[in-house]
Formats: structure tokens, C-alpha cells, sequence
């Protein structure tokens, strides 16, 4: 029975700490729908975190590539912390990593690409 309990426990912990919920308040995890209509309703910065390599494959308009890498905290200088900001990379974990970043670094409102520039292909939507 005690072994019982320290699995459920331990099972408990692992799921609440693999959770895909941003840890800040200021990051909001988006659907490719949700972010299409803010792209067109709002003024947001729109940045791909992928390599230049995957960049130049395929991308979303308006899109700025700054790649995720050792500089990119420096990268960020040319970034407006209080315009609302929209990351996204190939599947939505390089993304999440550099919400949390400028989230750190100030930014105000974060939106993260729910599953990448992948699942926004998946939905059919454009890319250039």
C-alpha cells in the first residue's frame, strides 16, 4: 500500500510538471485560428525562432527570423517589450523556450504558436 501511494504520488508530480501551460502569466499558448485572426486584427510582432535554413524553406508572411541560439537574448535589442509579440518555430518547443525568455526579459504580451509553423501547415494554411 505505501508503494502504491509514492507511485500515485509520483505519477501526479510528473504529469503537473510536464504540463504544456507557459509558466508565466504573460504568455498565452495559441492556436494557428487564434493567431491568424490576430494577425489581422492586431499589431503584432511576428518571429520565427527556427534556424535560417528552416526560415528560407518556408515561413509565415510578415514573419522575422531571429534564430534561437547562443545571441539570442542580444538578438531581441530591435524588439518592442510593450507590442505584442507572437513566436513560433517548427513544432512549438523552441518557441515555448524563447517565450519564457521574454517573458524574463520584459516583454508584456507573449503569444506562442500552439504545435509550430508544423500544425499551421497541417490546418492549411499560407506560408511563403
Amino acid at each position: 500500500m505505501k508503494y502504491l501511494k509514492i507511485t500515485l504520488l509520483l505519477l501526479l508530480i510528473g504529469i503537473i510538471g510536464c504540463s504544456s501551460e507557459p509558466k508565466y502569466d504573460n504568455i498565452t499558448l495559441i492556436e494557428p485560428d487564434e493567431m491568424l485572426e490576430l494577425m489581422q486584427t492586431e499589431d503584432v510582432q511576428l518571429v520565427d525562432v527556427r534556424t535560417l535554413k528552416e526560415f528560407n524553406e518556408h515561413y509565415i508572411k510578415d514573419a522575422e527570423n531571429i534564430v534561437f541560439d547562443d545571441n539570442f537574448d542580444q538578438k531581441l535589442e530591435g524588439l518592442k517589450k510593450d507590442k505584442p509579440i507572437i513566436v513560433y518555430c517548427r513544432s512549438g518547443r523552441r518557441s515555448a523556450r524563447c517565450a519564457e525568455i521574454l517573458a524574463q526579459k520584459g516583454f508584456k504580451k507573449i503569444y506562442d504558436l500552439k504545435g509550430g509553423i508544423t500544425q499551421w501547415m497541417k490546418e492549411g494554411l499560407s506560408v511563403e
